[in-house]
């Protein structure tokens, strides 16, 4: 399994869309994976036969642990059985990614080797039209030689790109149509009592909380404050029809949000940081903004964080765009493993489901996230009378390793003023 994202570890499979004997093409997708962070569809690293599984469905798979074995369409060995004693890598292309110089996929023929590359650097290279030839002359800068991320970017950015357009290639064996698999079937609660059950942890649960154990090594604190949005909500009454008219999106209080925290952000960059396991400080400079998106019809299903990117540079209509876009995507299960990589903060929002006041926990390594909470109409004081206001509650969590409590009370205050002036948005 390659890597899916910077904390993500483990993952389970949750489908096989091929089974065993089955024909695949190189980049088909031939099996669904579920992490903690996103559930997405893994390619093929090469044409040939689908001869052996190797993680069933509902097993977990650690990050470089191989999942299945594609030998070659012609080999005998695609056809017979293989010989006692005979090792996968000396005849068959394995569907894995093992820390080895490039993640190479071993064949029976030396020459004929191709190197495999993660999800995100094959997406990328179909974006920019990227050939195998020019992906084969960028220096991996990860474990064993791996292509990156940031190396295929920095190759990108040298325009280094081969003017060359490839051959088209025939097919030697005609593709077939994927066949639909029948997803596992949930494990049942047992009944341990007249009044109790026990259901497995398994699955994105699992690894949830898996996550959340390590985030919890993390010493934080949260500080609160209390906002008067009373501007922001008429503001939205008097536009949210002809806000979705025009623009084809509905106008939520999220990107509201998600303005004022992106410039507060740009204002104190230390939040918008991360500290890593040797003690580096690593400060951002764009600001991607994880958006916490409950999944199933009441939530039950898990969390998932979907990122949008550089929020510094976006308007309100762009950001409400984004976050309905990501939303729906979280929802139809077709996020893409870039969909949940690189976020420098995270905003989850409770109040949508009425929550009044809460302590949310953060996604490690992040420095921090912040909570908003339902808006009420509430009797505050105002040039000493009383007035009905609508007000909610702010909380931000932080890494009180990086974060002193100073910075984390001004960066509070900073996006509680932007959303109370509601100067932002002139």
């Amino acid at each position: 399994m390659p890597e899916l994202g910077e904390s993500v570890h483990e993952g389970t499979v949750s489908r096989w869309l091929k089974k065993e004997g089955d024909f695949v093409k190189e980049d088909e997708a031939i099996v669904e994976i579920m992490t903690d962070k996103v559930n997405t569809e893994l390619p093929a690293p090469t044409s040939g036969i689908l001869t052996k599984i190797l993680i069933q469905e509902g097993e977990p798979v650690e990050v470089f642990h191989a999942m299945g074995i594609i030998e070659p369409a012609g080999s005998t060995t695609a056809v017979e059985e293989k010989p006692v004693g005979a090792s996968p890598v000396e005849t068959d292309s394995v569907l894995k990614a093992e820390p080895t110089p490039s993640l190479d996929v071993h064949q029976s023929v030396p020459s004929g080797d191709r190197k495999w590359y993660t999800p995100v650097v094959r997406a990328i290279a179909k974006e920019q039209g990227l050939t195998d030839n020019d992906l084969e002359r960028i220096l991996g800068s990860g474990e064993g030689g791996r292509v990156t991320k940031k190396d295929i970017e920095a190759f990108i950015a040298t325009g280094s790109k081969s003017s060359s357009t490839p051959a088209p290639q025939v097919d030697s064996k005609p593709s077939t149509a994927r066949q639909p698999v029948p997803a596992p079937k949930p494990v049942a609660p047992t009944a341990i009592g007249p009044d109790q059950v026990v259901t497995p942890l398994i699955g994105m649960r699992k690894m949830i909380a898996e996550h959340m154990i390590r985030s919890s090594q993390v010493p934080t604190v949260s500080t609160v404050t209390q906002v008067d949005v009373t501007n922001m909500v008429k503001f939205r009454e008097r536009n949210k029809d002809s806000f979705q008219e025009t623009y084809g999106v509905k106008l939520t209080y999220t990107p509201f949000f998600i303005k004022a925290l992106a410039e507060t952000l740009m204002e104190f960059p230390l939040v918008n940081s991360s500290l890593t396991a040797d003690n580096q400080i690593i400060t951002n400079k764009g600001v991607h903004i994880g958006i916490a998106v409950a999944l199933g019809p009441k939530g039950e299903d898990g969390l998932i964080v979907p990122v949008i990117r550089d929020c510094q540079t976006k308007n309100l209509i762009e950001l409400a765009k984004d976050l309905e876009g990501i939303a729906k995507a979280a929802r139809s299960n077709s996020l893409k493993p870039t969909d949940v990589q690189g976020g420098t903060f995270t905003l989850t929002n409770p109040g949508t489901y009425g929550a009044l006041f809460g302590t949310p926990m953060i996604n490690a390594p992040q420095a921090g996230i912040l909570g908003t909470y339902s808006i009420q109409k509430t009797p505050v004081i105002v040039d000493d009378m009383i007035a009905i206001r609508s007000i909610m509650h702010l909380v931000l969590t932080y890494d009180h390793r990086i974060i002193d409590g100073l910075v984390a009370g001004k960066f509070l205050a900073g996006v509680r003023d932007r959303l109370q002036t509601f100067d932002f948005f002139k």
